[in-house]
């Protein structure tokens, strides 16, 4: 059986023509030609089955022949907030697999002991388009600018929210016990956003003691990921699969 092809086109049910960069990759890589069938992602929750109407070496028209609403494949809002390391390639790296897991945003933090107070947003961007098609993701997640901590711990912010850290001085709780607990315990005031999630990742020195403490004054929880010390990267990952494994957030197939 042939292997469908996925393309992202924002608004592609007003759109006729592929975007230049997928253009290219549907003309030049996959040699796509008139007749053929593709499919169209816009972020959105939408595919759209179409049929190629013109290929040459700078267009790629489609005609549209079916809509596909997609059902989410998990519930509440997947947020990751986490300082990036200093070796860029391995944030790179989790994001391409956040993103196939199942994230909604991703903050990169700049927090007292950051390596890096800079990201590349288009680059992290690219990653997460080619991650969302290479995982059938028919919602987009965003991707935020670098954030102060003390910026983001006081921004609202609906359901429940965690800290990770590794400071025995400070009580922390498992947080895929925590995740597995009812949506009201931990916000009772939120009926319609209880299910979104919020959980913070420090740099590889770890958050600061201060800012554990100023996240927790702040309504964040504080939560330990296991017994085994994590890297930066596994830590992030680790976060999101905890977070799409519970209350059976995960779809079964």
């Amino acid at each position: 059986m042939k292997e469908s092809r996925y393309f992202y086109v924002p608004d592609a049910s007003q759109q006729r023509e592929l975007p230049a960069d997928e253009c290219q990759h549907a003309i030049r890589v996959l040699r796509l030609k008139v007749g053929d069938e593709l499919f169209l992602m816009d972020g959105v929750g939408n595919y759209y089955r179409a049929e190629v109407t013109e290929a040459s070496s700078h267009h790629c028209c489609y005609e549209i022949v079916e809509t596909l609403p997609q059902e989410r494949q998990w519930t509440g809002n997947v947020h990751l907030a986490i300082a990036p390391t200093k070796m860029m390639d391995r944030m790179e790296w989790m994001t391409e697999k956040v993103t196939e897991i199942g994230i909604d945003e991703l903050t990169f933090l700049d927090c007292q002991f950051s390596e890096r107070q800079v990201v590349k947003l288009p680059r992290i961007e690219k990653i997460v388009i080619s991650a969302v098609k290479q995982s059938h993701k028919a919602w987009m997640p965003i991707v935020h600018e670098m954030t102060a901590f003390k910026t983001f711990i006081t921004q609202p912010r609906e359901g429940r929210k965690y800290i990770a850290h590794c400071y025995e001085e400070i009580p922390r709780t498992y947080l895929f016990d925590e995740l597995q607990k009812p949506s009201t315990v931990n916000c009772p005031l939120s009926s319609v956003n209880s299910d979104d999630v919020t959980v913070l990742i420090g740099p590889e020195g770890d958050f600061s003691i201060d800012e554990v403490r100023q996240a927790v004054a702040a309504g964040y929880q504080s939560v330990h990921l296991g017994k085994s010390r994590l890297r930066t990267e596994t830590a992030g990952l680790s976060a999101v699969m905890m977070m799409q494994l519970s209350k059976g957030k995960m779809v079964k197939k």
